[in-house]
């Protein structure tokens, strides 16, 4: 393999590990914020253990993904250099907004939400976890910007070369910013529903259910059947937006190679690039055209419009497949288990073993759907690094093939110790919590909440 090729792998590997978690960190953040309410406004002990044992996942999680973060914007550097010198203009201040508010903001506020319970205000305390989960929100938004100008690039002007920026404004909220924030944040809220129903699924089915585990599965459940119809309606409308600014892309996806009107809805095939076509199609009649243009006679782009300038077909084909799939499943198993859950009262012991089971198998089904449709994301922006600007190939450095190779195979073997690591610890405390943590929730249970309220004042800012 040459050394473009290795170092778009790399690059790959890297943002595949870091993408999955603040994935989870984005709407964690936020689900902490409500268990902490609910503790706050109820002074029912389930909301604090939940609070406290999904503490530790957070902060597991945001570990992760601060590490992997910073390795990933080495590269920037060791492998696309060129990137930074014509593009830097743009990059650099959004990248550097994202530490300057989000990163600084989140790592600022989260050892007082991490350590500072029972040492400062139950206010001040539930105002840190606010801050947290707004950080990583925040985060989110100025990354996604800039993943987005490169997608539809505007507002800037090329001199010599390199970018400027004419309007921040019109950088920052270029056309299809709007569609991939909302598509993402909704990822996150699917990805964090789903892992609570599997994590306290898997409670119930080892029998190591605890006071909050009914609580934290109906908190998912729910979460995910709201989410889901909204994520399919806000990525229709990102549908349509890729088809106007970014036609090859939607090709691709749709494994369309000559301009159509009423192009068939591929349900399966197997492109063939060297052919320019497809085999063993079965599709539904003007399906795409009616899905992407709301007209079943609509136009679609075919590739052999795009020569030379088009992504790989295959990997979009069927990258685009699995996060399809993966929504349909989440929309059924999310739907049928809030009417089962809900049928029975919200008794979840009573729940049939088999929906347990799915709600199991699902734990991380939202990691699954994130990187297949960030495959369709990345890997549709080819042959450009900036949509239609800048080519991938003419910003890459010229590091040997063999050094990417061999550093490329370190950080896999790196990442895959490391997300068995963080799947078994995540094991590890659903079936074994810390005993601690009941003792703390039922010591503040025994408090009168009059006697709570009534000591916040004194109690905020003393020492433990």
């Amino acid at each position: 393999m040459d050394a473009l090729l290795l170092a778009r792998m790399q690059f790959a590997a890297n943002i595949t590990f870091h993408i999955l978690f603040p994935t989870i960190s984005i709407s964690l953040g936020w689900v902490l914020l409500f268990f902490r309410w609910r503790w706050l406004t109820t002074h029912d002990t389930a909301w604090l253990t939940a609070y406290r044992y999904w503490t530790k996942v957070f902060a597991l999680t945001f570990a992760l993904g601060v590490v992997s973060g910073i390795t990933m914007s080495f590269q920037f550097g060791t492998n696309w250099p060129g990137y930074m010198e014509k593009a830097g203009n743009i990059a650099g201040p959004l990248l550097g907004y994202e530490v300057l508010t989000a990163f600084f903001l989140e790592a600022s506020f989260l050892g007082i939400m991490l350590f500072g319970h029972g040492k400062v205000s139950e206010r001040v305390h539930l105002t840190a976890t606010f801050l947290v989960a707004f950080g990583t929100t925040l985060s989110a938004f100025w990354i996604l910007s800039l993943n987005s100008w490169m997608q539809t690039p505007t507002g800037h002007t090329i001199i010599d070369g390199e970018f400027h920026v004419l309007s921040w404004f019109d950088v920052i909220f270029n056309p299809s910013f709007p569609y991939r924030l909302a598509h993402k944040l909704l990822a996150s809220g699917l990805t964090v529903g789903f892992l609570l129903c599997g994590i306290s699924a898997w409670q119930l089915l080892k029998h190591k259910a605890n006071a909050a585990t009914a609580r934290v599965l109906r908190t998912g459940v729910t979460l995910a059947a709201v989410l889901i119809p909204v994520q399919i309606f806000v990525g229709d409308l990102h549908g349509l937006n890729t088809l106007k600014h970014q036609p090859a892309k939607v090709a691709a996806m749709e494994g369309v190679w000559d301009t159509e009107q009423g192009a068939p809805l591929l349900l399966f095939a197997w492109p063939d690039e060297t052919t320019r076509r497809n085999d063993f199609a079965i599709g539904v009649p003007n399906g795409a055209s009616l899905i992407l243009t709301h007209r079943a006679d609509g136009e679609i782009k075919g590739l052999n419009e795009f020569k030379g300038a088009h992504p790989p077909v295959a990997p979009l084909f069927f990258g685009f497949r699995i996060m399809v799939g993966m929504g349909v499943l989440m929309l059924l198993l999310s739907w049928y288990g809030f009417w089962a859950a809900r049928r029975r009262g919200w008794q979840v012991a009573q729940l049939p073993r088999p929906l347990l089971w799915a709600f199991t198998a699902m734990t991380f089904s939202g990691w699954v759907a994130t990187v297949a449709g960030w495959y369709v994301t990345e890997i549709g922006r080819q042959p450009f690094i900036v949509y239609g600007l800048l080519r991938t190939a003419d910003v890459a450095s010229t590091v040997p093939s063999g050094m990417i190779a061999l550093t490329l195979t370190l950080y896999v073997l790196t990442y895959a110790a490391l997300i068995v690591s963080y799947i078994a610890v995540l094991k590890y405390m659903a079936e074994k919590p810390e005993e601690v943590l009941a003792t703390e929730a039922d010591d503040r249970a025994r408090t009168p909440p009059g006697a709570q309220t009534a000591n916040l004042p004194a109690h905020e800012g003393t020492a433990p």
